[in-house]
């Protein structure tokens, strides 16, 4: 029996969506913009990257060819090579561009509400939230209650935070509620308990995440975040390729982020690393010891959260060349009637105004020792890759999409 691996570049977009407009994103491409500007000597940096972007086995899976299915080859890669995997884009049909709602909609889940916002305006919690908020976790207070970057308000706020014991409370254009606390002087469990009385008052409101963003460091020394963010995410709709992998009794391994965005049900063992590189060791040693007619869902969240959102171009595009430079292993450990996708759940455009999530399409590359190559064309939807991995593995197919 085959195995199936679905691997997340967290926010690795290849083009503005046909309805970007909407969204304030028309024009937007991650992967467009950041070759760009490598290309013509802006994404560079001393000690860390120069030159052009160098993804050598992703172009080999179809990369480039998947970008001009959504609109264009990006600067650098070539139009006439012959790609090892089956190639081709990807559309969001649910009503967001953030995280939940990609994946949930990528496993088969059909999203058909529309999530909520908090308003960009101070305060942009309604006080009935916040109020109940203090009241509930016994806290003196809150500080920030506005937009705002999760690094500035941090450094805006953290002095006063320690002082006060008030959390550090603020939001984005994405549905999400982040909570910052110092791990030490407010304590790790304190901040996810806090989290967990943010999830139930939130979850009339359509919030899609609570976010646990805690941090150390003094005012003098700097403050930093940690690895122990933690999301507390909506439960996502029945029925989507987790559910049905579990209820058929199959091998479930969820990396990254995962379990925190499909709120821990049917995501099996979850496994966590510190970043990038740590989440890659986990994807090559779950895939030596996952039985036949497994499954692995995987999301690299720093291309999004460290680079994207930072719009950091050189960081990202650096990122991206060591994710390549380790797919090798990766292909080479994959077993005849494995197969796996690399996708992405949204856009976030180092290059784009603002700090946020960008409407795009993303990368479907499909490869597996076993099977050939072909052009896939533009998906009209992420539900297509779970349909695709379900019949893969011989489950009974999710509500959404179409097999390709």
């Amino acid at each position: 029996m085959a195995r199936a691996l679905l691997i997340v570049l967290d926010s690795f977009g290849i083009g503005h969506a046909p309805d970007a407009r909407a969204f304030g994103d028309e024009g937007a491409s991650t992967l467009g913009h950041i070759a760009a500007a490598c290309h013509a000597g802006r994404g560079e940096r001393d000690g860390l990257r120069s030159g052009p972007l160098r993804l050598p086995v992703l172009e080999t899976l179809g990369l480039g060819l998947a970008a001009q299915t959504a609109g264009s080859l990006p600067a650098g890669f070539a139009a006439d090579i012959k790609p090892r995997g089956s190639y081709g884009s990807a559309i969001e049909t649910a009503p967001g561009k953030d995280t939940p709602s990609g994946h949930w909609e990528m496993a088969g889940a059909g999203v058909d509400f529309a999530p909520g916002y908090f308003p960009d305006t101070q305060p942009s919690f309604p006080a009935s939230l916040t109020e109940a908020m203090i009241r509930e976790a016994a806290l003196p207070g809150i500080l920030g209650n506005c937009h705002a970057s999760g690094t500035q308000i941090i450094e805006d706020f953290g002095a006063e935070h320690v002082r006060s014991g008030k959390p550090i409370c603020y939001t984005s254009v994405d549905s999400v509620l982040q909570i910052a606390a110092h791990e030490e002087t407010f304590g790790l469990q304190r901040l996810y308990d806090l989290c967990l009385v943010a999830r139930r008052l939130c979850d009339d409101l359509k919030i899609g995440r609570i976010i646990a963003r805690p941090f150390v460091g003094t005012a003098a020394t700097g403050f930093r975040r940690t690895a122990h963010r933690k999301d507390f995410a909506m439960p996502p709709p029945h029925g989507h390729l987790l559910d049905r992998a579990s209820a058929a009794g199959r091998t479930i391994v969820s990396i990254g982020k995962i379990g925190d965005i499909f709120a821990h049900r049917a995501t099996g063992q979850e496994l966590k690393g510190a970043d990038n590189e740590a989440n890659f060791d986990h994807l090559l040693n779950a895939l030596q010891t996952l039985p036949d007619g497994g499954l692995i869902f995987a999301n690299f969240v720093d291309f999004d959260s460290e680079y994207g959102h930072r719009r950091d171009v050189a960081g990202y595009a650096a990122a991206l060349e060591r994710f390549d430079a380790r797919l090798p292993a990766l292909i080479a450990a994959l077993q005849p009637e494995d197969l796996a996708i690399i996708t992405a759940d949204h856009g976030n455009d180092p290059t784009w105004r603002g700090t946020d999530h960008t409407r795009e399409q993303v990368p479907v590359l499909a490869f597996s020792p076993g099977q050939p190559a072909r052009a896939i064309g533009q998906r009209p939807t992420f539900a297509d890759m779970a349909a695709t991995l379900a019949r893969h593995i011989g489950l009974s197919a999710p509500a959404f999409g179409t097999p390709f």
